[in-house]
């Protein structure tokens, strides 16, 4: 069934080329030491310089090496994603799993929060808390899993009803298994392809909403994000570095956006049987 769904992927379009960028991002992140030897917070050069063979994308307005602060940038906006999607994937299969096979109180209370969160417009309260309380990027990823994580426990709690009906499980129950043993042998593994699919979307989302904050100045002045980049490289979008400044970090930004989205559409597609027919 996996080698089946591997072979699903790999032709897949979308999945091929979510899987090249997200190399080609990786690749990047991984070989920085090497591919520049600046300090993206070093402010020795020659402010607004042109590229040159020393400075690949040139100098910005602070005398910083542009091509490090858009790889330094690039982490900072990747690491928010994974941290805020990450965390909202756990409290969501979490809470989808208990609410779905304790059921009783538990669920009943466990939705009732679920639908209240869903109903909070995540970026207002992002917005608020950047503006009055300054808190650090860590703190607002895990502000955004704890706003987030609904949608993915009502998928994984519809998901684990269903699963729940199956003979397997229904053997195991009869043979004396405990409902630990249950969910960490049985449920938990069967239902990794959502895990893939939540993940991906929550890290979408995620990536861009650090980067609006960071675009709207409300992280640390000193803190690299490809938001914040854009949004300084705008007041000088009059000269003739505006390609070089200005232009690599929307493309990074943008790349990053499809590549989570192509796989995402890509998981989706393989993963869920209403949309089989439509490879």
């Amino acid at each position: 069934m996996h080698r089946e769904l591997g072979r699903r992927l790999i032709r897949d379009p979308w999945f091929l080329t979510g899987a090249v960028l997200m190399f080609l991002f990786a690749f990047l992140l991984a070989a920085r030491p090497w591919l520049t030897a600046f300090d993206p917070h070093d402010m020795r050069f020659q402010p607004l310089s042109p590229p040159s063979a020393e400075h690949w994308l040139g100098v910005n307005d602070g005398g910083m090496d542009i091509f490090a602060e858009l790889l330094k940038g690039l982490g900072n906006t990747l690491a928010f994603g994974l941290l805020a999607a990450g965390v909202s994937l756990l409290f969501g299969v979490g809470a989808g799993l208990a609410c779905a096979w304790f059921r009783g109180l538990l669920d009943v209370l466990l939705m009732r929060i679920a639908e209240v969160l869903m109903a909070i417009p995540a970026v207002m309260i992002l917005i608020l808390m950047a503006a009055f309380f300054r808190p650090s990027p860590l703190f607002l990823a895990l502000v955004l899993a704890a706003l987030t994580w609904p949608s993915i426990a009502k998928v994984i709690r519809a998901q684990t009803l269903v699963l729940k009906g199956r003979l397997h499980i229904g053997a195991a129950r009869q043979m004396g298994a405990s409902s630990l043993y249950i969910l960490r042998r049985h449920l938990l593994p069967e239902l990794f392809p959502l895990y893939c699919i939540g993940f991906a979307s929550k890290a979408r989302m995620a990536i861009f909403m650090e980067a609006s904050l960071s675009f709207l100045g409300l992280f640390d002045p000193g803190r690299k994000s490809l938001g914040m980049m854009i949004s300084q490289a705008l007041e000088y979008y009059y000269l003739d570095i505006w390609w070089s400044w200005l232009l690599p970090p929307i493309l990074c930004l943008s790349l990053l956006i499809m590549c989570v989205t192509f796989l995402a559409v890509s998981l989706e597609k393989v993963f869920d049987p209403r949309l089989k027919e439509a490879l």
